[in-house]
């Protein structure tokens, strides 16, 4: 079984000890990562503090160019880089899948290539002029997730070497060969040092974050990992973006048309098996409209094809592992127990792989685990109410914050609804639609910081002001 090498200073490196990497549709060993030490950790800070200044004085256009050489080196191996996907994480290859995590690759590495960050004169007149400057951070620490494993990780590589910064990536140890995979391909084009990678479990990630020569760490993940975070990076005052993940609502207003938007909704709550940050986790339909849409999406879910993603015509791969997998079961049983109603799916479909099917959960409510919990799976309890301001409320009874959305047929009256909802971002009549050139990012225990656009790429900068006094005109 072939052992799969993290990257250095531009150079492979393998060791003795590593760990496996299963398929979890099947349970098949597919390789093993080299682990990292500290040691290895020390090495990777040290050569991108040493790759980082000369990689911040090239200009602006050599590193755009080099970043659009990256893009050329994602979209020549999709295929690829996709199969790693599918087999590591389990989500298919076809729909919303492994293909379209790699289209998504190349697409958030073409745009902030084609971002500027000009200098901004923000203050003049007779006696002096002010000018802001955007400067790269220097070093930056990223911990990427296992659920959007290749695409999560480009989310935090590109801004980052696009503003001159130098990056130490670790993958997670759920999902480690395809993104060791990736960064080896993209060191084909970039510096030696500029891009490196650890691997390993939450040691190795937690040596990353208090190292004193990292300057800002960018995390995806759990909210809890995220507060060890904040803690352990006190002694090096890095700068932070942590993305916590959410328990996102969708709220359909009263009388919608559901027929048009069902399938939005469906994606919406269960792309990628409902593994993705800003899932639609829990619904909110008017009580006259209720068994509409039950039936709606439980058609939906009948015809949506589960297995190995590797087989044509699946849509919908296994949860990724045991653990994610035994948190999903355990929430549904708990829902059970407290009498809710399993409208479709419900219990674990059994065999190799980690296959839960389409759950759709109804007679629940807020203060149910199955509703307050982030469940991170192929579940959404779907709750009445009788007015909106009862709806409202409830979508913001969570401790997260990161998206929502309002589902209606009238938009005007659908934007009020969504601006009352405590989010930072929300969607009407679609769900989780984040795009390169729009900001994302969380508010409450979803974290802070934003990526994407003009001002992800200014997360990843710190500002200069200089200040010109002007000459005294006799």
């Amino acid at each position: 079984m072939k052992n799969y090498a993290f990257t250095i200073n531009g150079k492979s490196i393998s060791t003795e000890k590593t760990f496996d990497v299963k398929n979890p549709a099947t349970g098949d060993l597919i390789g093993s990562a080299s682990m990292s030490n500290k040691d290895h950790v020390s090495q990777a800070v040290a050569a991108a503090k040493a790759a980082q200044p000369s990689w911040a004085a090239k200009s602006d256009e050599e590193r755009k160019s080099t970043v659009n050489k990256v893009a050329d080196i994602l979209a020549e191996n999709t295929a690829y880089l996709a199969k790693w996907i599918t087999e590591e994480q389990g989500k298919p290859m076809a729909g919303p899948g492994s293909m379209f995590e790699m289209q998504a690759c190349v697409g958030w590495t073409q745009v902030p290539a084609s971002l500027d960050l000009p200098v901004e004169a923000i203050f003049e007149d007779d006696t002096r002029k002010d000018e802001l400057h955007r400067k790269p951070v220097g070093v930056i620490g990223a911990i990427a997730p296992w659920n959007w494993p290749l695409m999560i990780a480009i989310w935090q590589i590109i801004p980052a070497i696009r503003a001159g910064n130098t990056v130490v990536l670790k993958p997670s140890e759920y999902t480690t060969i395809g993104t060791l995979e990736m960064v080896r391909l993209i060191n084909t084009v970039l510096p030696p040092g500029v891009l490196n990678t650890v691997s390993g479990g939450g040691d190795i990630g937690a040596s990353l974050v208090e190292h004193k020569d990292v300057d800002k760490i960018m995390f995806t993940g759990s909210a809890s990992t995220a507060r060890r975070i904040i803690e352990s990076s006190k002694g090096n005052m890095a700068r932070l973006t942590l993305e916590c993940g959410g328990n996102d609502a969708a709220i359909i207003l009263p009388g919608t048309d559901m027929k048009s938007k069902a399938e939005d909704l469906f994606w919406g709550a269960f792309i990628n098996m409902g593994q993705t940050c800003a899932c639609a986790k829990r619904l909110y339909v008017h009580e006259n409209d209720y068994d509409a849409v039950v039936e709606v999406l439980s058609d939906l879910a009948s015809k949506m094809p589960m297995g190995n993603g590797m087989e044509d015509g699946i849509v919908l791969g296994p949860i990724q592992n045991k653990m994610q997998f035994d948190k999903v079961n355990d929430l549904v049983k708990d829902a059970k127990s407290k009498g809710a109603e399993v409208i479709c799916g419900g219990s674990p479909l059994g065999g190799p792989g980690y296959f839960y099917p389409i759950t759709l959960l109804g007679n629940v409510d807020n203060g149910h685990r199955i509703v307050d919990e982030e469940q991170f799976g192929p579940v959404l309890p779907i709750i009445k109410y009788k007015i909106v301001e009862e709806a409202i409320q409830k979508a913001n009874d969570t401790k997260t914050g990161l998206g929502g959305s309002v589902w209606g047929d009238d938009l005007d009256q659908a934007a009020k609804v969504a601006s009352k909802i405590q989010a930072g971002t929300v969607w009407i009549n679609q769900h989780g639609a984040i795009h390169p050139m729009v900001p994302f990012g969380g508010i409450k225990d979803s974290g802070y910081g934003v990526e994407f656009g003009i001002e992800g790429l200014k997360a990843v900068t710190r500002p200069q002001v200089i200040s010109i006094k002007k000459p005294v005109l006799v």
